[in-house]
């Protein structure tokens, strides 16, 4: 038997194959979840539709987080379908490409708007429309943040303000939730090869420089956070809550 028999997550943030939350999808499913999978548009539907019947998500639904109407009714659905929520991993995040070259001093209003929302108060709108299915069963929420939330990294920019504010309300939300006995932590990943990161430039370079750098002289895999995620969501962390747990192979803890 698994160690999530019996529990009900919803993944947020499957792009493909080779994306974190995919990663964690499959680790999470291979210990007894049962999942529910969301995707953003026609397009992305037809990526994420084939992974998520690949584990038997029961219901595969649209979830546009810069709508909270969409948001409302994808835990609505998950509240008639299963009565309850156990798990949340939210992996979302965006900034137009633009905004992730040059310096952050030109970043521009929309653009800040934007990376803001999605990256990091869709975690506050997810988490408050989840929080009503979670009470009573030790729930668990997880995001997905970056070191650039803590130094600065090169073309990072607006990406990195949003990923600081994304740790920011894992504190302040775990403070909220924690009386109702739901949890909410964060994983700081390492460089991997994802959809997402190959909009940032120089890629490669971070990628190498972690490599070099890294203590254990790897970058990260899939399974690596799926590891940390399984942790996070199981009841192996149930005293754990408001956490930035790195899984970046030790290279946050090296100096220049």
């Amino acid at each position: 038997m698994g160690v999530l028999e019996g529990k009900v997550g919803v993944i947020l943030g499957v792009a493909n194959e080779r994306s974190i939350a995919w990663g964690i999808a499959q680790t999470l499913h291979k210990e007894g979840a049962q999942l529910v999978m969301t995707y953003a548009g026609e397009i992305m539907e037809k990526r994420v539709r084939p992974l998520a019947e690949s584990l038997g998500a029961k219901l595969i639904l649209p979830c546009d987080v810069t709508s909270d109407e969409q948001i409302a009714r994808l835990f609505e659905s998950i509240g008639s379908t299963f009565g309850g929520l156990d798990l949340v991993v939210h992996s979302l995040a965006f900034a137009n490409r633009d905004e992730l070259k040059g310096r952050y001093l030109d970043t521009s209003r929309e653009g800040f708007r934007l990376a803001l929302d999605v990256s990091a108060y869709s975690l506050v709108a997810v988490t408050r429309a989840a929080a009503p299915l979670m009470r009573g069963r030790r729930g668990s929420v997880v995001t997905l943040s970056y070191y650039g939330a803590e130094k600065v990294i090169p073309q990072y920019n607006v990406m990195g303000v949003a990923k600081a504010a994304l740790e920011a309300s894992v504190r302040y939300l775990a403070a909220d939730l924690g009386p109702d006995g739901i949890r909410v932590n964060a994983i700081s990943a390492g460089p991997i090869k994802t959809l997402a990161a190959a909009g940032i430039a120089q890629f490669r370079d971070m990628l190498h420089q972690a490599e070099q750098r890294a203590p254990m002289r790897r970058t990260i895999t899939l399974e690596d956070v799926g590891g940390a995620a399984l942790f996070l969501c199981s009841d192996w962390s149930a005293g754990v809550t408001g956490e930035v747990l790195h899984v970046d192979c030790g290279y946050h803890v090296m100096g220049a």
